[in-house]
């Protein structure tokens, strides 16, 4: 395991000429409000390595390669690595091929990864490209321990080792289909700051049961949902473990009261955001009965071209971005790209 400046510049420099990197991160997530990175894995086609990022001082010549623009990242579910590398560099990679994503464009050339459906993990995937069933024993270890246990470091690796040869054969058999653009192409909607960058007056929208409420406890809880967020990230801490969202929804029903120092906190950060909360209940409600309509009849059309291009449906559109097409939203991706090229003759000639 690299664990000193001298051993990463070392390794930096046998893999100076990989631009294909498989990639993962090992963090833990417990009692903060953001994970913290304890391990990265990386591993290209002749070498593979562990890097303890608690033991280095300095990062720098490490992101220096990784975000190169000849590089292509290599992951497996890979916004979570993305997501937690950014919050320490603050860049985006150039590329991305998601493992995951890769597999549902597949039923049809390894129809074995139909039996897990979407979103297959990378033990099943491995298993089915490999022949090998990996250890997931240490799925649970506290990552921020040291000395880690030795087993633990190969269980690590073996994240990375097999990822790049699942890779390796995921490109072939994308190439085959004519699929791999289409990969490509997903990998870049990945590549979007504003997905990984909190906006604390969008944090409603984790609050489950929130549209059930009347409208105007909708909007209380909505305002306290974004001061929950705010509190949460200053103080690095869980936002549950500030305020459950049961006593937040109960507290924007008037069922319960903040106690006073934290309504005198929550007034004064309304008081300092009077125009930045803006709230598209609308967009949120459940679905009326004519939305419903429009959606099964969307949902049929997409059924009929998964099944064409044997595709998971949920690759080509869930109800959820169906319902944001019905009601108007431009930027959900049927609009774009290859969904666009399979759906855009349909689309045309449906009245939403």
């Amino acid at each position: 395991m690299i664990d000193n400046n001298k051993q990463l510049t070392e390794f930096l420099h046998s893999i100076k000429d990989d631009n294909e990197i498989a990639i993962d991160t090992e963090f833990k997530w417990v009692s903060t409000y953001y994970p913290r990175l304890c391990l990265l894995q990386i591993a290209s086609k002749n070498v593979a390595e562990c890097i303890d990022i608690l033991a280095l001082d300095d990062l720098t010549p490490l992101f220096d390669k990784l975000y190169q623009p000849n590089i292509l990242w290599i992951a497996h579910a890979a916004r979570n690595d993305i997501e937690v590398l950014y919050r320490y560099s603050k860049r985006l990679p150039a590329q991305v091929f998601d493992t995951q994503i890769a597999a549902d464009f597949l039923k049809d050339l390894r129809p074995e990864i139909s039996n897990f459906g979407a979103q297959i993990s990378y033990k099943d995937l491995t298993q089915i490209l490999q022949g090998v069933l990996l250890d997931k024993a240490y799925s649970r270890l506290d990552w921020s321990i040291r000395p880690l246990p030795e087993k633990a470091i190969e269980y690590a690796l073996d994240d990375v080792v097999y990822l790049i040869k699942n890779y390796y054969q995921l490109k072939t058999l994308l190439e085959k289909g004519q699929k791999l653009n289409w990969l490509l192409e997903d990998g870049q909607s990945l590549l979007d700051s504003n997905l990984y960058e909190v906006d604390i007056f969008q944090a409603y929208n984790r609050l489950k049961g929130l549209w059930r409420l009347p409208q105007q406890a909708q909007l209380q809880a909505v305002y306290l949902a974004a001061w929950r967020e705010q509190n949460a990230i200053n103080k690095n801490k869980p936002r549950k473990w500030l305020l459950a969202d049961n006593d937040l929804l109960d507290i924007a029903m008037g069922k319960r009261n903040l106690s006073v120092d934290k309504q005198q906190q929550f007034n004064i950060f309304l008081a300092n955001n009077p125009d930045k909360i803006k709230v598209e209940i609308d967009k949120n409600m459940p679905p009326t009965p004519e939305e419903k309509a429009q959606k099964l009849s969307l949902q049929k059309l997409i059924q009929e071209k998964a099944n064409q291009y044997n595709l998971t449906t949920e690759i080509i559109a869930n109800g959820k971005t169906l319902l944001r097409y019905i009601r108007g939203d431009q930027s959900v991706k049927i609009l774009s790209g290859w969904r666009y090229n399979l759906l855009k003759k349909e689309l045309k000639c449906k009245t939403i």
